[in-house]
């Protein structure tokens, strides 16, 4: 906490207004947090050409879900770059932010791992799996479980659905609800655990490769550029989403991740 905080007020003194020939003039500084994998690895790739622009992009790396919210609400950096519209909804509803949207750039298909299984059909009966404990994510998570066949869920459960709105169960499956930084690291610990891709990715999984189920490329939880409410036609944050959106970030998505770990929407 103490090693976050530092950088936040390194970051804050960056961000503050300068004065020039008397007049006050905002920073060129451009402070975006983000998680490693796909997030932070994009915006390194468009540091210099913000440059190029008189933007210098501060980027600070975050592991969880939490933090990075709470950073641009409170106005510690001006963006951040990690999660989809659903939770960010759901994190203003819960907190009474106001986080919204400036632009979405990709999808992340989360999938149903496994270290002890190879086909979600060899999952034994009163198998233990492993889900996202936040909101949304929880939900998706077992809204992906109904997808592959393994439970059913409320007619109403939606993408809040908890463990309690399941109605059948077929294999008696248990679920442990985890933080989702930490899933890929229970992996070992329980049958099966399905994780967000941000999280798969930088501990080598590939839902291509390692996924026993995969979501639809047709997601709709579109990773985006969120900011706090009035910021969104900041030159900075205009500009950011510009680069964001280039032919040279989509075409290093396809090549990275040509099995589709990472899909651009743009």
């Amino acid at each position: 906490m103490k090693k976050i905080f530092g950088i936040f007020v390194i970051a804050l003194v960056s961000v503050t207004l300068v004065f020039a020939g008397g007049k006050k003039e905002q920073s060129k500084v451009l402070t975006v947090g983000a998680t490693p994998e796909p997030h932070a690895a994009l915006l390194n790739l468009i540091v210099e050409d913000l440059a190029k622009e008189g933007i210098t992009l501060k980027i600070i790396e975050f592991t969880d879900y939490v933090t990075p919210n709470d950073a641009v609400e409170s106005g510690q950096i001006d963006a951040n770059f990690f999660q989809h519209v659903p939770y960010q909804d759901t994190f203003n509803k819960e907190k009474g932010y106001h986080l919204v949207s400036a632009a979405g750039i990709h999808v992340e298909p989360l999938a149903v791992y496994s270290s002890k299984i190879t086909k979600l059909s060899d999952l034994p009966n009163g198998a233990t799996v492993a889900i996202p404990n936040d909101p949304t994510n929880e939900g998706r998570a077992l809204l992906l479980l109904q997808s592959a066949g393994l439970i059913t869920l409320k007619k109403d459960a939606g993408l809040t659905a908890i463990p309690l709105d399941i109605v059948e169960n077929k294999k008696n499956l248990k679920f442990r609800e985890i933080e989702a930084a930490s899933l890929p690291r229970v992996l070992g610990d329980v049958d099966a655990a399905v994780i967000n891709g941000n999280y798969a990715l930088p501990a080598g999984l590939s839902a291509a490769k390692d996924g026993l189920f995969i979501e639809g490329k047709d997601s709709p939880y579109v990773n985006i550029v969120t900011v706090k409410a009035g910021n969104e036609n900041n030159p900075r944050i205009l500009a950011l989403v510009k680069a964001l959106k280039s032919q040279k970030i989509k075409d290093y998505i396809i090549q990275k991740y040509p099995d589709g770990d990472v899909v651009p929407v743009f």
